[in-house]
Order: C-alpha cells, then structure tokens, then sequence
C-alpha cells in the first residue's frame, strides 16, 4: 500500500470530523460525513495499491461500505433526521433545480464517458510478470508425507496396461471428484468456462488446450492440485489464483484419480520424463 496516500486520507477525515466537531458553521453533516468516507476508501482501493485492484473487488468494496454507511445514518432517529435534511432539500427546493437537471444529466454522460474509456483503452501489460506453468519445487509434503516430484510417479498410471478394469475405476473415481469439486471453475468440458469463470482473473486452466497438460508430467499436475494457488511461487502470482489446496479436502489418491480423468476425458497423455518441450 501506498502509506503516503492513506496517510493523506486519514488526514482528510480526521479533519472533516474535527471540523464537524468544533466548527458547527461549516455544517459537517452527518451525510457529508458519509460521503467523505465513501470517497477516501475509493480513492485507497483506486489508488493505493502498487498493484492494482481488479475493478469486481473494488466495487464489492464498495457496495459493502455504502450498506454501512446507511446502516450507520440510520441506527439513530436524530442522525438520519440530520442525514436526510439535505438530500430532500436538494430534491424539492426550487432553488437548487439547475443543480439537479445539471446532476441529472451529469449522471449518464458519465456512465457514456467510462464505457468509451474502457471500450478505447489500450491494453495494458500486467503488474508484474505472471507465469503459466512456474517451475515446480523438488519436493513437497503432503498429508505430512514427504513427495520427490522429481521422481514420483501416479501410482495407478501403470494399471492402464497391467490391470484395464482396475484403471478405469480409478478413472471413474477421479471423474466423481472432478465434478463434485473442479466444473465449478474448470467446466463440464474441461475448458475453463465453468460457471465461476467469469468472476476470476486468470481465468481456469483450459484442460482441452493442447498447450497445457500434454506439456506436464503428472508430478507437476499432483503439485498444483496439492498447494494450489497459494503454493505458487512468486513468478506463479499466488495472490491471483483463486484455486485452493486441495490437499485440505482430498485423500492423495483422489487427487491422482481425477489427474487420470483428465488426461482420459481430454484424450492426452502425460508428457514422460525423457520429453522435451519443443518450442515454436
């Protein structure tokens, strides 16, 4: 955070509510007040941050301030009293008609002015270099076990041509806890269009994508679903994953189960170990 603006913020409030205080002429209402408020936490989440907030969290913010802010004006009789004088004043005096036509029409044109902006503005490279696939760890622990994802291998990968009817039931399985767990945000066809994938930056891994699993070894998969997003490395973003440790819900073979439903439903296999990634 930017201390020298909140630090500026604060200033600002504690002198608005000192003035209300002390200075009863300058009439620091109760709304004027919450305006104040409202305002100085905008401009903290607008500009505040070295990295910039998503504009979805900004608003939530926001919504949750303004449902306070008229919990707080209406809490007590004398203050919304207090609070709702000016704001009528404003809607029924004649005096202040000109100024209510000029916010009447202030309001649309300024709802055409920010989608012109978003529509015409120029893309903007990211805060700070986020990669796709970031390096995995040699070793994790899981379920207090110690894992080398160097050397580690998905222990029922090998059913596939020792025992097919075992395999598939361990396909099976992995597809119960893909779809009890995973569509929400990956989808029903593996393509990272689930239903929550609108709400998230970046969004989820589209597993349809010949650039993604085909790429990785099953270790790496493990890894990911293990720590999920807050086991990423700095290169990896961890604060913008929304994907949780699933180690926290799922039993290691779930875990390897559904890496095999993946990799059946999408028709791919798991790049070996002796593979190279060949670039274009």
């Amino acid at each position: 955070m930017k201390l020298w603006l909140f630090a500026l913020v604060a200033l600002a409030l504690v002198g608005l509510g000192l003035a209300g205080r002390f200075a009863p002429r300058l009439r620091v209402g109760p709304l004027a007040w919450a305006a104040a408020w409202a305002a100085a936490i905008w401009v903290l989440l607008e500009w505040g941050f070295v990295v910039p907030v998503p504009r979805s969290v900004v608003l939530i913010y926001l919504g949750i301030l303004v449902l306070a802010l008229l919990i707080y004006l209406t809490a007590d009789r004398e203050r919304f009293e207090r609070a709702k004088r000016p704001a009528v004043a404003f809607l029924t005096e004649r005096r202040f008609l000109p100024w209510l036509v000029a916010v009447a029409l202030l309001i649309p044109a300024l709802v055409v002015v920010d989608i012109w902006f978003a529509a015409t503005a120029p893309p903007t490279p990211p805060a700070f270099g986020r990669t796709v696939h970031p390096a995995p760890p040699d070793q994790i622990v899981v379920h207090d076990t110690a894992v080398n994802l160097v050397t580690v291998q998905n222990p029922y990968r090998a059913l596939e041509r020792t025992d097919p009817e075992a395999f598939r039931e361990h396909v099976a399985r992995g597809r119960v806890v893909y779809y009890e767990n995973c569509f929400f945000c990956h989808g029903d066809l593996l393509a990272g269009a689930g239903m929550f994938a609108h709400g998230l930056a970046p969004i989820p891994t589209n597993f349809q994508d010949s650039g993604n699993i085909p790429q990785l070894q099953e270790s790496f998969l493990f890894w990911r679903i293990a720590k999920g997003g807050p086991g990423l490395p700095p290169d990896g973003g961890p604060w913008d994953s929304a994907m949780p440790a699933w180690e926290q819900f799922l039993t290691e073979e779930e875990m390897w189960d559904v890496i095999l439903f993946l990799y059946d439903f999408t028709g791919y296999h798991p790049r070996a170990r002796h593979e190279t990634i060949v670039e274009e």
